[in-house]
């Protein structure tokens, strides 16, 4: 009977035990739900607090931008922008400039961007990632995309280097029977150093957030090329470098004139002059006939407009006494015109800087004083009808100046003047000389090397009146 009664205890007990084990799963159960529920009000509650806004965490250079909207970061990065929108960029480098506005640059932050990355941080997709960063449990540093238009700013980096480089050039030399056949100075070149370029303009980029002037210039770096083979090393004559030059005009000269001018210039191109030595227009140039290539072209003779050979042979004459002057040379002889030529004032040249020849009473005689020889080069254009003489040398620092240039005295032209021309045909007119009022014309001409006065004389020219003088054809 007692073995029975503590059977019955122990089904009861464990009966207890099954029945409070299920109230504790109920409970649990119940805990567990409400939990989850609880979670689930939660994660809702959050998501809809922050519905269109930042997560917390988040912050842009620095910034914390939690709880606000997109657009709040655009607005903001928008404002930041206003110094980049105000300014100008000026590129230089001497009289080479371009101009750039920042709109156009399109220079500032990605405001749009700033505001759409930071509300995507925490909403990418990835579900644990998503939950620490939108927690904030892991926090988010932004950096806003600044920009500007590159392609633009090399474009015009490109434009500006087309005209900014200039290529280097080598010397070139060439010596025989006594004149120099090939001569091509050395030029030192230059290069537009791009990458310097861009970097100045970054770094002036920086500056202007605090700027009251929003006008930015940026000196362009360019670096030198020097050739590999410079004047003074090609040739043994002590020519280095350019030490004078003439320029004359010729427009409106007939087709015999134009030959004679392009064939005297290249007879004096090429000649060296020694040191010490007096150069004579007329010895280097030789005889002027029909035999030696010359054609028949309009001369002042004895006081008349007539057919000669070799005119146009004093264009020569002039352009190199001028080159002669610019180089600071003694001019030992030189005879100016009886008559103002129009060609000698062409190019904004007043009167009396013509030198005339006439073989064998009439020269230009000119005296090589330099250290080094003096290499005579010419430069014929037939198209633009221009002639320039270029001297090369060694310069010893001398400058010349000429000064105290007058022209007085004027008097009218006469009548015009009519030519019969046989290789006009018959009924054609053309003018080939024109008026020209008589004038005294004088100027100094000073050489000095530093204090030293090398040279302190003048030149004075007694132009009498020109008329007007027009070919007529008789060509049949």
């Amino acid at each position: 009977m007692h073995e029975t009664k503590n059977n019955t205890m122990t089904q009861h007990t464990k009966k207890a035990l099954r029945q409070l084990v299920t109230d504790v799963c109920i409970a649990g159960s119940i805990a567990s739900f409400l939990i989850v529920l609880a979670s689930i009000f939660f994660l809702y509650w959050y998501e809809k607090s922050y519905e269109g806004r930042i997560y917390p965490g988040v912050r842009v250079q620095g910034q914390s931008v939690g709880g606000k909207k997109p657009i709040d970061i655009e607005t903001y990065w928008k404002s930041k922008n206003v110094p980049f929108e105000k300014a100008t960029f000026t590129l230089v480098f001497e009289d080479h400039i371009a101009t750039l506005s920042g709109v156009e640059l399109e220079v500032g932050y990605d405001a749009t961007l700033s505001g759409r990355q930071a509300y995507l941080v925490g909403r990418s997709g990835h579900f644990f990632t998503d939950i620490l960063t939108k927690f904030g449990v892991q926090q988010v540093n932004l950096t806003p995309y600044f920009r500007w238009n590159e392609e633009l700013f090399d474009e015009s980096l490109a434009r500006l280097t087309e005209s900014i480089n200039i290529p280097v050039q080598d010397a070139l030399f060439q010596f025989r029977d006594g004149k120099v056949t090939q001569f091509r100075p050395s030029k030192d070149g230059r290069e537009l150093d791009v990458a310097s370029a861009k970097e100045r303009f970054t770094e002036s980029l920086t500056t202007l957030p605090n700027a009251t002037d929003y006008t930015v210039r940026i000196a362009l770096p360019v670096n030198p090329v020097m050739p590999s083979l410079s004047t003074d090393r090609v040739n043994t004559f002590g020519i280095k470098e350019l030490i004078g030059r003439g320029y004359s005009e010729f427009a409106h000269s007939i087709p015999g004139r134009i030959h004679n001018v392009a064939l005297a210039a290249a007879k004096i191109h090429g000649i060296l002059i020694k040191p010490g030595e007096t150069f004579s227009f007329n010895d280097a140039l030789g005889d002027v006939s029909a035999a030696t290539g010359f054609q028949p072209a309009y001369i002042i003779k004895e006081g008349r407009t007539v057919l000669g050979d070799g005119g146009g042979v004093c264009q020569v004459s002039t352009t190199l006494f001028r080159a002669a002057l610019s180089a600071g040379l003694p001019i030992v002889e030189r005879r100016a015109h009886a008559y103002r030529v129009a060609y000698y004032e062409q190019g904004g040249y007043k009167a009396g800087l013509d030198a005339t020849v006439f073989a064998p009473s009439v020269d230009l005689k000119i005296k090589n004083d330099t250290p080094g020889y003096i290499l005579i080069q010419a430069k014929t254009d037939i198209i633009n009808l221009t002639l320039a003489f270029e001297l090369y040398g060694t310069s010893d620092g001398r400058k010349a100046e000429i000064y105290n240039h007058v022209v007085g005295g004027i008097t009218p032209p006469p009548q015009e003047l009519y030519q019969d021309d046989p290789t006009l045909p018959v009924g054609v007119v053309k003018q080939v000389d024109f008026a020209a009022w008589g004038a005294k014309a004088s100027f100094q001409y000073k050489v000095t090397r530093g204090a030293e006065v090398l040279q302190d004389t003048s030149f004075a020219s007694n132009f009498r009146p020109w008329q007007a003088v027009y070919l007529r054809g008789t060509k049949q």
